[in-house]
């Protein structure tokens, strides 16, 4: 309750309570969760869990209302198995075996083709079919459910109702935001090395003073040569006098 409160509008944070909620079998806290979901993503990818979770507070026929509300030919596969299944519980629920079997009836039930979606799908066309008194069909859809569960490596994984997909918004992987976040380093380098005017003045500065010191030195450098050459000039006037008072 607490997380609900402080996650305010973040849609995956009431998707993940509500499929806690749905778990623990608390269908009235799911119940609000996923409508509050459902208003905040505008998406319907837990509409499943919402008609199951009406089953589950005892009110099949708003189950039903509410399956009826959604475009099931704009929904994914999986959450349109999930649905079907949903919506046929709720017709057993009222005692409507044969709607509930009719249901079934989608798109995605092929005994030939496994899923992600098939095993719970079969499972559940083979326990109506039961309820019916149609064992030996029955027997064929539990058999195909058990060999697409084997072909998937879900053994015993799809007795429940779970539309956890939803958990899993488009992220990006670790390299590419890996490499988002280098670019964005770049980017703010480069930015603070034009928007940084007194670096720019130091190094002008530094330029400055390294152009003086030259200056300086060749300043020194002239002033040792012309000293150099004086005193060659006067050398052969010291050396003619020293002749002249030795004569």
């Amino acid at each position: 309750m607490a997380a609900s409160r402080r996650a305010g509008r973040v849609a995956v944070v009431r998707e993940t309570l509500a499929i806690t909620a749905y778990a623990v079998e608390d269908f009235s806290l799911a119940l609000r969760e996923l409508r509050t979901y459902r208003r905040i993503s505008g998406k319907d990818d837990q509409i499943a869990l919402i008609v199951d979770s009406e089953r589950g507070v005892g009110r099949p026929d708003r189950a039903l209302e509410e399956g009826r509300t959604v475009d099931r030919a704009a929904l994914e596969p999986a959450v349109r198995v999930a649905l079907a299944i949903a919506m046929s519980g709720a017709r057993l629920d009222r005692g409507e075996t044969e709607l509930a079997l009719g249901e079934l009836e989608i798109p995605e039930l092929d005994p030939d083709r496994a899923f992600e979606w098939s095993p719970a799908l079969f499972a559940a066309r083979s326990a109506v079919l039961d309820d019916l008194g149609r064992a030996e069909e029955a027997a064929f859809w539990a058999q195909r459910a058990d060999v697409a569960a084997s072909a998937l490596g879900l053994d015993g994984q799809f007795d429940e109702i779970y539309v956890e997909d939803g958990l899993v918004e488009d992220y990006e992987t670790y390299d590419d935001e890996s490499d988002d976040a280098d670019a964005d380093a770049d980017a703010d380098a480069d930015a603070d090395d034009e928007s940084d005017p007194d670096d720019a003045d130091d190094d002008d500065a530094d330029d400055a003073d390294a152009d003086n010191a030259d200056a300086d030195d060749a300043d020194n450098s002239d002033a040792t040569d012309n000293a150099d050459d004086s005193e060659q000039d006067q050398n052969p006037q010291n050396s003619q006098d020293t002749e002249d008072t030795e004569r």
